[in-house]
């Protein structure tokens, strides 16, 4: 089986079309199809020197060539400007998201790769949007839980793109069992590991210190887990956070769950942003991800790292197989 991996090539005033063009030069065992305005990634690689062949997309996996890229062409509402994110062009950015998912769902394509979107664009356009994970979950379907994957490293999140004081009324009991199957399931059909042992932490400091730096560890967390614990899953917890990713301690799990954005996702970026991924899990389709934003800053420069663009598409193939297999 060759998988079709759909590339979305993201805020066109960010890095997300420089690193799809600089992506185009590695070897991948798989076909890849870049969803974006034709012209506007041909200009980007003029002006970064970059040598890629866009070729147009014509409906059928072939195995990708280094140097080329095929693009399904989807045009601009507005020029694009690297550095300068214009409102007119968040409806072509969801546009390339329909289409992507869409075609996943059909079984046109194997699996999904994005690049960075700015939400904050996409908001002030008047269409609401929280995020990558939150929108495939609406339009395909499922239970999204969002994973975060650095080499051996993986954690998940129990809630995503939430401001702090929404946090703890979000956590609740139905919510973690429903998270903690997710996680269970898919690391042992997608990832392949046969008895996931996942580590829970805390949502307070000290995991609450037996109740008096808060209940919800007392309240919720741990009888979720001792539910899942009686259903047969390896989980463990209610843990501090501060202690949990300890290498010593770190080496027992195969993932940790962490209750909010913030609680897991300075680890996996300290540990290898230039490599780390995001994976939705829980969805009828494989999603993987870069695990930065738009880096305004960098786009157009040729400083922005494909690093983190290679390792979701390498991930999303192994996924897309794994799925296939389990099929």
């Amino acid at each position: 089986m060759l998988p079709h991996i759909a590339l979305t090539s993201g805020e066109p005033a960010g890095v997300g079309p420089e690193l799809c063009l600089r992506v185009a030069a590695e070897r991948f065992d798989c076909g890849l199809v870049c969803l974006g305005d034709r012209e506007m990634l041909g200009e980007r690689a003029r002006q970064l020197g970059l040598p890629v062949s866009l070729r147009p997309y014509m409906g059928a996996a072939r195995i990708h060539e280094p140097g080329t890229l095929i693009v399904e062409h989807h045009p601009l509402r507005a020029p694009a400007t690297a550095g300068r994110p214009d409102t007119r062009n968040a409806r072509y950015v969801i546009e390339l998201l329909e289409r992507a998912c869409d075609g996943a769902l059909r079984d046109e394509f194997s699996a999904i790769v994005t690049a960075p979107v700015h939400k904050g664009i996409i908001n002030d356009a008047g269409q609401p949007f929280t995020g990558h994970t939150e929108y495939f979950a609406e339009r395909a379907g499922g239970s999204p839980v969002m994973m975060l994957v650095a080499g051996s490293l993986r954690v998940a999140l129990a809630t995503t793109h939430l401001p702090l004081r929404e946090v703890s009324p979000a956590i609740t009991f139905a919510s973690l069992c429903e998270i903690l199957t997710v996680l269970d399931r898919d690391l042992r059909t997608r990832l392949g590991i046969e008895r996931p042992r996942i580590a829970v932490c805390g949502l307070n400091p000290h995991a609450g210190e037996a109740g008096h730096l808060g209940d919800e560890e007392i309240r919720v967390i741990a009888p979720a887990i001792e539910h899942m614990r009686r259903q047969g899953l390896t989980v463990h917890g209610p843990l501090p956070a501060d202690t949990v990713f300890v290498p010593r301690i770190l080496c027992g799990y195969d993932a940790i769950l962490t209750m909010y954005h913030d609680q897991g996702l300075p680890v996996i970026k300290h540990v290898g942003f230039d490599a780390a991924v995001n994976v939705t899990l829980g969805l009828p389709i494989v999603r993987t991800s870069v695990d930065h934003g738009t880096a305004l800053d960098l786009a157009g420069t040729g400083r922005a790292d494909p690093g983190s663009l290679v390792a979701a598409i390498e991930l999303a193939v192994k996924l897309a197989l794994a799925q296939a297999t389990s099929a």
